[in-house]
């Protein structure tokens, strides 16, 4: 799968697409802001979107949504517990971002041990509460690779103090993600790419 990291918003949220380049598939991931120039850039690989992946519910990831789903409808997979409110009132950010736009498109419940076959690929999904309730972080199983949304950053971790956030499940989480076997590239929700036997090796909230 070819995969592409694009920083979206003020916030600079990561949005990814991986996408098959045989048929041009395309999964994307948390489209968090600048709409438009998602849209370019779908437009411009005549990318096929066959789902919508969100490791979370937060405001600064799903902006775009709402305008990407318009143009390319497609499935969207999020936690019940995320699903519940990520579309209300309660995800306003003030000052910054209002609540998102609900999406004319179906909301997928998933929860852990979901395995789903899109773009040729496999995929899966580790249940890793703490920074949001349903908050989770996609397995792309053949390339290894690990989307973290807001769980787990290069050489940090996620905060805990918004609305929702738990310390204590935050830790449960990470220890998870470093139980996992072998090692996996890790595409964070903000912030560079690295890899888990790096954040094992180097990051203090994976070895509290």
């Amino acid at each position: 799968m070819r995969i592409e990291a694009h920083v979206t918003g003020f916030i600079e949220e990561n949005c990814y697409f991986a996408a098959n380049p045989a048929t041009r598939e395309t999964v994307v991931i948390d489209p968090g802001d600048d709409a438009p120039r998602l849209l370019a850039l779908l437009r411009e690989r005549e990318a096929v979107v066959v789902a919508y992946l969100l490791t979370h519910g937060h405001v600064d990831h799903l902006t775009a949504l709402a305008a990407l789903c318009a143009a390319h409808p497609a499935p969207i997979h999020v936690h019940p517990r995320d699903a519940a409110w990520c579309f209300s009132a309660r995800n306003n950010l003030p000052g910054f971002y209002d609540a998102p736009e609900t999406p004319a498109a179906p909301l997928v419940p998933v929860e852990e041990g979901v395995a789903l076959e899109l773009a040729g690929a496999h995929w899966s999904l580790v249940e890793t509460p703490g920074h949001t309730p349903g908050g989770v972080c996609w397995k792309l199983e053949d390339d290894r690779a690990l989307f973290t949304g807001d769980t787990l950053f290069r050489g940090t971790a996620g905060r805990t103090d918004l609305p929702g956030g738990d310390a204590r499940a935050l830790m449960r989480s990470l220890r998870k993600l470093a139980a996992l076997d072998g090692d996996w590239t890790v595409y964070p929700g903000h912030g560079e790419a690295t890899t888990l036997d790096r954040e094992r090796r180097d990051n203090y909230f994976m070895q509290k």
